[in-house]
């Protein structure tokens, strides 16, 4: 066994020694866990949230037993960095896995998630749980390095998890995709409709015991494809809207660099692509229905960034909210966000609270019946407290650190959201934008100039955390001192 082995062995000793009934049985103490990853699926991107073009009915009913939340954060407007801070409980900038792995080094980066890490997938299997990875996992560089796989972090089972980001062979999401971990299907068969059913058949022979199925699409990302029928039918709702491209696009100076990104929906492979994620969380809901287990498992259902709005196909608009993937405007990383926990979340619920993608870890562990773990989960909190309504907030600041150029034309930035303002620092030009995110969802009014002390105060937590997280930056970036 390797010293890492070892080492996340003892680490998780004393956790374990706490668990020592058997879980054998299903027990309401020890719920199962189904956490649904979609990737690239923007805050306006389900019916729960204002769509009226993609049709999510199975998501808008989750959202009617549980609890939404509206400001719901990831620590990252790009899908690497996200995963590794949802899995480890970690802002990315902690552990300096800060850029999509495979993407161009400035500053240089972590190209594999640490084995040292101690995943929450792994507590919940030293606890007993039975635990599968499914669909998209991009946490390691190379490949054949499968030293870095899900079933070397923490799942029993790995299905089509490996280092690649997407489907980008030349069948895209249809069979055959000759990728590991996951015999290709009959010709033609989708991905999503796939990985839906291998998740049915998890339940179905695992309904005895507690278990993590953490559920990650390669769905909704590029390439663009769905099945043709699907694809029909939001091709006739397109052209009943009518829209022109200058109705459906806008374009932004940002300061002298310019791009163009979308302002309405209406694009007919991705939505047929949002509406087959759909139906494959349906599927896995209404498994859990069919075996009696729906009581006794909780849902989450997040995404890894914000929709694609500026580039790439630009298939979808995150509007009101600004810009999109790769972006640390509102549109980058605020996502869909719900959760539902039966006996315990009020049906219906709508949070306004702040949450980040770093709280889902510590919110297993308390959900799990187990101790927290402030020295792993080092940046999440627990929102046990919120779900019970026990506490109106979880977070006073969050932090977000992205110091690379994205391919969706986003530049090296930081930023810190404090109550209702977020600050903004381009590590290009040291460029400053704060915003009052109640008062402009949109981002389009910059304070920094009409409030010097408030963007000064904000600007000096957030090099305090630089220095705290030993924050990477690019090699051009000159790290100015606050005002004293």
């Amino acid at each position: 066994m390797q010293f890492h082995q070892i080492s996340k062995k003892v680490s998780l000793f004393a956790v374990v020694a706490l668990f020592c009934f058997s879980l054998s049985a299903q027990d309401t103490k020890n719920p199962n866990v189904v956490f649904i990853l979609v990737d690239d699926l923007g805050w306006m991107d389900i019916g729960a949230n204002g769509s009226s073009f993609y049709e999510t009915p199975n998501i808008d009913q989750l959202a009617k037993e549980g609890v939404r939340f509206t400001q719901a954060y990831v620590a990252s407007p790009i899908c690497s960095p996200a995963r590794a801070s949802i899995l480890t409980g970690k802002n990315p900038a902690r552990i300096n896995l800060t850029q999509w792995i495979g993407g161009p080094g400035n500053p240089d980066y972590e190209r594999n998630l640490p084995l040292e890490e101690v995943l929450f997938p792994e507590v919940l299997q030293e606890a007993g749980y039975k635990t599968i990875f499914l669909g998209k996992w991009h946490l390691n560089n190379v490949a054949g390095e499968e030293k870095f796989w899900p079933n070397k972090q923490g799942f029993d089972i790995n299905i089509a998890g490996h280092f690649r980001g997407g489907l980008y062979i030349k069948n895209k999401y249809f069979s055959p995709w000759n990728i590991p971990n996951l015999e290709n299907g009959p010709e033609g068969e989708y991905m999503t409709d796939r990985l839906a059913n291998e998740a049915v058949n998890f339940i179905d022979k695992n309904d005895k015991n507690p278990f993590l199925l953490y559920f990650s699409l390669y769905s909704v990302h590029a390439p663009f494809d769905a099945p043709a029928d699907r694809v029909a039918k939001y091709t006739k709702k397109k052209e009943k809207l009518g829209l022109t491209d200058q109705q459906r696009f806008a374009e932004e100076d940002n300061g002298g660099k310019p791009f163009t990104y979308r302002t309405t929906q209406d694009h007919p492979t991705y939505a047929a692509m949002v509406e087959s994620m759909d139906m494959a969380v349906g599927k896995i809901l209404n498994k859990l229905k069919d075996k009696k287990i729906a009581d006794n498992t909780v849902v989450i259902f997040f995404a890894d960034n914000g929709g694609l709005s500026t580039s790439e196909g630009t298939p979808t608009s995150n509007a009101p909210l600004r810009a999109g993937k790769g972006w640390l405007y509102e549109g980058g990383i605020r996502e869909p966000a719900i959760i539902k926990w039966p006996g315990t979340i009020q049906p219906g619920t709508v949070s306004d609270a702040v949450i980040t993608s770093m709280d889902f870890y510590p919110t297993i562990l308390e959900m799990t019946g187990q101790p927290l773990r402030p020295d792993l989960h080092m940046d999440g909190k627990s929102l046990v407290p919120l779900l019970k309504n026990e506490s109106k907030k979880v977070h006073d600041v969050t932090y977000y650190h992205y110091p690379h150029r994205s391919n969706q034309k986003g530049g090296p930035s930081s930023a810190i959201r404090d109550g209702d303002y977020k600050l903004i620092i381009f590590l290009d030009d040291n460029k400053l934008e704060l915003y009052n995110i109640k008062n402009d969802i949109g981002e389009r009014h910059n304070l920094a100039s009409e409030l010097p002390e408030i963007t000064n105060h904000l600007y000096k937590k957030l090099f305090d955390w630089w220095d705290e997280v030993n924050a990477k930056f690019p090699k051009e970036f000159v790290k100015k001192a606050p005002l004293n």
